[in-house]
């Protein structure tokens, strides 16, 4: 039963980081070196795509922004740049054309890189075929610029006082409430273990009764 337990706790931490890591913002420092616009038929990893831009009809298919950079180390990325709305996750982001148009005035060469930090949330997997949604570029000074990221610091700073404060009001109820319950059921049944041992003695000291006198 404790591996049970212990498997079923390890699932849920693993589905919850995987839940934050996706949802969460994370920052690239890129070089962006062109963006486009392709037709995306939508299957069975519609999931992980946001809703069309806000005003929109919804289909089976339409027409998606890229945004194609490279790592300070040579390495690809494309991200996509989707509206998210008033859905999930609530990044409110309605601005995607505005999006595209900022990083396409900041496409460069290798030979002379201007190297941007692209905020997005979400995964990119070739396997897949799913890429992470870019909700904000902006440039930065070089390839080594490090981006605090303060909203997940906070994000978290308010998740540990939650928790603290939840076990907090519950170890208050438990006291309270739960723990004086649980003391009365202990006394209730005390009292009818012991009225059931006087019975029982009483009968007993009958039977004992009834041993001891002579028989006729």
């Amino acid at each position: 039963m404790r591996y049970v337990k212990w498997t079923f706790w390890t699932v849920f931490a693993v589905l919850v980081f995987a839940f934050l890591h996706y949802t969460l913002p994370q920052h690239d420092i890129v070089r962006i070196t062109n963006t486009e616009v392709r037709r995306v038929d939508f299957g069975g990893n519609s999931i992980f795509w946001a809703a069309p831009d806000v005003g929109t009809a919804s289909s089976h298919n339409r027409d998606v922004r890229f945004i194609e950079a490279f790592y300070p180390n040579g390495k690809p990325m494309v991200y996509r740049n989707e509206d998210t709305g008033w859905g999930w996750p609530p990044y409110f982001k309605l601005d995607s054309s505005n999006l595209q148009a900022e990083a396409r005035d900041l496409v460069s060469t290798k030979d002379n890189p201007q190297w941007v930090s692209i905020t997005h949330y979400g995964w990119r997997n070739e396997f897949l075929t799913i890429y992470p949604n870019a909700v904000a570029v902006k440039p930065v000074s070089g390839p080594d610029v490090r981006i605090i990221p303060w909203f997940n610091i906070f994000f978290f700073i308010m998740v540990a006082f939650l928790l603290l404060m939840a076990r907090r009001m519950w170890l208050q109820f438990r006291e309270r409430m739960v723990d004086p319950m649980l003391e009365d059921v202990d006394e209730a049944a005390d009292a009818a273990r012991d009225r059931a041992k006087g019975i029982w003695g009483r009968f007993s000291a009958w039977l004992s009764s009834w041993r001891g006198r002579p028989r006729r």
